[in-house]
């Protein structure tokens, strides 16, 4: 499922009271309830009453902005099992716990993903992250992707679809927004409207653009 609409039209909004509401997993450099961000969201989230035809506690809430905080808060606790491994050296229980947890950790999201560009990093951590029978929440992720980036993004998406995946996505892109059999709800002044792909305004007007850039140019300078 698909939120797309002009900035300020409420889509993110809504995207981040179905994550508090759900109680989703934070990828950030906070957890959602502690997150000053999302203050003013709080008495819609709690007004939301979500229903279930299988509740799942996999998944996650991941805005773009928040994903470099995701990966310092994640060094940052390598770091402190480093920490406790050296200070608990010589006691075999506490140092072979901190070890275990550490490889919990390297095995859950791979490399360090600083070690990739921001474009690969966010795409391997949806590879690593995203499991059968998750519900994961997406604002904007077009923010950290080239156009052929996007694409592999959206195929992954599909891919997991098939695996019982439930995805709620806020978008602007036309490429993340073509996934095939997707509902569209596009928000507007007007409210909140299911929409085919083809009519919406973001297709529309980019499909316009491209068959005619000078066009465009032509009548903003013009002006």
């Amino acid at each position: 499922m698909f939120f797309v609409g002009e900035n300020g039209s409420g889509k993110s909004t809504l995207l981040e009271a179905i994550a508090m509401a759900s109680r989703r997993i934070n990828i950030g450099a906070t957890d959602l309830d502690k997150d000053g961000t999302l203050v003013s969201v709080k008495p819609l989230a709690d007004s939301i009453r979500l229903g279930w035809n299988r509740q799942s506690r996999k998944g996650f809430f991941l805005r773009a902005e928040d994903f470099f905080g995701f990966v310092h808060r994640n060094q940052n606790l390598v770091k402190e099992f480093d920490e406790h491994i050296d200070r608990f050296r010589d006691d075999d229980r506490v140092r072979g716990y901190m070890e275990a947890n550490q490889r919990a950790i390297n095995a859950k999201y791979g490399q360090d993903l600083n070690d990739y560009s921001h474009g690969e990093g966010f795409l391997e951590f949806f590879k690593s992250r995203i499991v059968p029978g998750g519900l994961y929440l997406i604002d904007e992720p077009e923010a950290a992707f080239s156009p052929q980036r996007q694409l592999a993004f959206i195929l992954l998406i599909v891919e997991m679809a098939k695996q019982d995946c439930q995805f709620i996505i806020a978008s602007h892109s036309p490429i993340i927004l073509s996934a095939p059999d997707a509902q569209i709800w596009a928000f507007s002044e007007d409210g909140i409207e299911e929409t085919n792909y083809n009519e919406l305004d973001h297709v529309t007007f980019t499909k316009s653009f491209l068959e005619s850039p000078e066009r465009f140019w032509k009548q903003l300078l013009e002006e």
